[in-house]
């Protein structure tokens, strides 16, 4: 009988085009060279033992949290609309302490690119495993929803390294050195990477074949892709269609959080039960449903929800936008409002 990683290498999903060598030379070119510098800096952090990196990590968000204006207004802002009922005070001391987990995040990036099994066994504890062996052992297609918690990146890796290989919906990153790591990172150990336009048919396969799908459900996607679903009290521009894909699939929906654990003792991927009674058929209230799911874990480890995004960005018509523009956006609209010179070159 194959094994998940066999059996992953065997089905692949279209993950766009391969990489060919004339591409990997390029990105050698001098204007990459601070972005290979970055990645040696991670990969150097990431032999440091974790309890180093998490007093390190913890120390450069304390730093990011006087540096980035912008993002502290942002989580000022979601705070105040997910947790009104704490005081100025407590928000601001979450918004403080979010920033440090998020430090701890960065820092221990090179660990999802290059930790050995090993030694994410050693860092990584998983807990109510069994709901999700179950699933698999009695051959049940399953969406794993994962929340974006500041522990998803390492918690992904985890779980494809002592889990299964699984299968993600990947979005390319601006720099493409960058990019290559982080792709090869969640791929290393037998990731399926799936692109936005990829034919859902193919994805429906693949999980019926066996392969966990990772779902991420809950960043701003637009008026055009998402639609409007309570979170927090407060309509959401939210992707609709996890409902849609349990459905076609018969799939289980586990609910699964990455949590960093205090004092650098490492990290838990938390799975919940299976959704009871979903999808309803009504993708609006499975949308909704989802994100109460999202709710009600924010509200257990509240400092490491991702509160940098503009989660409610996207507003109803006729809704006033709830977040003010930074200098960088302002400085933004102003280029793009600046008439063309209508004198013709040269003359």
């Amino acid at each position: 009988m194959k094994s998940h990683r066999q059996r992953a290498r065997a089905h692949p999903v279209r993950a766009g085009r391969p990489d060919t060598e004339r591409a990997a030379k390029r990105l050698w070119a001098p204007r990459f060279w601070p972005a290979w510098l970055l990645v040696g800096l991670f990969r150097l952090l990431a032999r440091l033992p974790f309890r180093w990196q998490a007093a390190l990590g913890r120390g450069l968000g304390r730093l990011g949290y006087h540096l980035a204006a912008g993002r502290r207004a942002v989580a000022r802002t979601n705070l105040g609309i997910c947790l009104p009922e704490l005081s100025d005070a407590e928000r601001e001391a979450l918004v403080r302490e979010h920033f440090g987990w998020l430090g701890l995040a960065a820092v221990c990036q090179g660990l999802s690119w290059a930790a050995r099994p090993e030694r994410l066994r050693r860092i990584v504890r998983i807990r109510n495993r069994a709901f999700i062996d179950q699933c698999i052992a009695d051959g049940r297609p399953v969406i794993v929803l994962v929340p974006h918690f500041v522990g998803l990146e390492l918690g992904g890796t985890g779980f494809t390294a002592m889990v299964h290989p699984g299968m993600y919906m990947y979005q390319r990153i601006r720099s493409p050195v960058i990019d290559a790591q982080v792709k090869r990172g969640r791929t290393r150990f037998g990731g399926i990477p799936v692109e936005r336009h990829d034919d859902l048919r193919g994805l429906i396969r693949e999980m019926k074949r066996g392969t966990p799908f990772f779902y991420l459900p809950d960043q701003d996607p637009g008026r055009r892709r998402g639609l409007f679903a309570p979170f927090c009290g407060i309509p959401a521009a939210t992707v609709p269609t996890l409902g849609r894909i349990a459905r076609l699939a018969d799939a289980a929906v586990i609910p699964t959080f990455a949590r960093f654990l205090p004092d650098g003792a490492g990290l838990e991927l938390i799975f919940d039960p299976p959704l009871a009674g979903f999808p309803s058929g009504d993708p609006a209230a499975d949308t909704a449903r989802m994100n109460q799911v999202i709710e009600a874990r924010l509200r257990d480890m509240p400092a490491q929800y991702f509160w940098v995004h503009r989660r409610f960005k996207t507003r109803p018509d006729g809704e006033p936008p709830l977040y003010s523009d930074s200098r960088r956006r302002r400085r933004r609209g102003r280029r793009a409002q600046v008439p063309a010179d209508p004198r013709p070159k040269g003359g």
